[in-house]
């Protein structure tokens, strides 16, 4: 049975220009949790935000409509977004950011956004993302024709 973010895909002809935009992006990821920069604001839409406010533990509200049916929808404040997607993070979920790259003062429609970042539990090396009192092996490995160099660091 397919979710209400497929269900909106395939109508996206309905949706403002703002939702077709996000509606791209997500297709892009739909694996990740897309945090979609908004003003003040990163949003999730659909089963992101329902699956953001379940983890979070933050309000699941709602913003217009597809097929008669409300859009789900959570947000964070940009400047605590870090500590929401370390805790993400930590629970197994990878996330993708979303910022705004055009000028919404003289943007035709909505701002240009762009992904920024990919965070995911394997790729964690943004100190505000790891725990302080635990251990995190890092490791580099170089191949040449004759041998291969390993290093493992412990931070």
């Amino acid at each position: 049975m397919p979710n209400n973010l497929e269900k909106s895909k395939a109508n996206e002809s309905n949706h403002t220009p703002m939702m077709q935009q996000y509606l791209r992006i997500k297709a892009e990821h739909p694996n990740q949790l897309l945090f979609y920069r908004m003003g003040d604001f990163y949003e999730l839409f659909f089963d992101d935000a329902k699956r953001a406010a379940q983890l979070l533990d933050i309000s699941l509200t709602s913003r217009g409509k597809t097929d008669g049916q409300p859009i789900p929808m959570a947000g964070v404040p940009y400047h605590a977004a870090e500590g929401y997607i370390a805790r993400l993070v930590r629970q197994g979920e990878s996330i993708v950011i979303c910022e705004q790259v055009g000028d919404p003062a003289t943007s035709k429609g909505p701002v240009e956004r762009q992904v920024a970042r990919i965070v995911t539990p394997g790729t964690l090396t943004d100190e505000a993302f790891l725990e302080a009192k635990a251990d995190s092996l890092f490791s580099g490995h170089l191949f040449t024709s004759a041998q291969v160099w390993y290093r493992s660091t412990r931070y």
